[in-house]
């Protein structure tokens, strides 16, 4: 991993910077596969549809995620369909995923190994069609109070000199943007500190 974030630095296209993304995001998902129970076991990165129980939970989590994103965004001048990362689009929230790149492997992956790894979500909690699987209806409920728990959990914040919910981190992020975009401040995106 270490190796391939040397290499963004000398990349000369935007194809060459993508492909170096999608490397690292292989070996990411390698490596959460290892902190799961054998039956969430998965090979690759599934959607549309998602073909096994743990793609079905990060999908299902991604979603919980851009929908919180697009609540805090619209607590902001910001315009939701104005991104930096993803292809800006009328058709799409476009900075909820540029956002979401963030929060995702800080909060929902992190809540989806714990779900599994303490069985409170088990093989039970999803139904399987024909060439995908979703949660049940029991499943959502479980995991939308462990996301809406969660998103309540605080951290002191280093700058703030307070506790600061994960919602708010959000927040936080979207005023950072719109500091830099009228000159006030340079971006620098979230990092984790504790």
């Amino acid at each position: 991993m270490q190796k391939l974030r040397e290499g963004i630095g000398n990349a000369k296209s935007v194809a060459q910077l993508m492909g170096l993304e999608g490397m690292m995001r292989q070996n990411y998902y390698r490596t959460l596969d290892e902190l799961i129970p054998k039956e969430f076991s998965f090979m690759e990165r599934t959607k549309r549809p998602p073909k096994d129980a743990f793609n079905a939970l990060i999908s299902f989590g991604n979603t919980m995620m851009y929908t919180t994103i697009l609540s805090e965004i619209y607590k902001t001048q910001l315009n939701p369909t104005i991104s930096y990362l993803h292809e800006p689009s009328q058709k799409r929230f476009s900075l909820c995923l540029d956002l979401a790149e963030i929060f995702k492997p800080l909060f929902v992956n992190p809540l989806i190994v714990a779900l599994v790894n303490t069985k409170q979500i088990q093989l039970e909690h999803f139904d399987f069609e024909e060439g995908f699987v979703y949660l049940s209806e029991k499943g959502r409920k479980i995991f939308i109070q462990a996301f809406d728990k969660k998103l309540k959990d605080s951290i002191q914040h280093r700058q703030l000199k307070r506790k600061v919910t994960y919602r708010y981190f959000i927040r936080l992020e979207c005023y950072k943007l719109i500091k830099h975009v009228i000159g006030d401040t340079s971006y620098k995106p979230l990092k984790v500190w504790w």
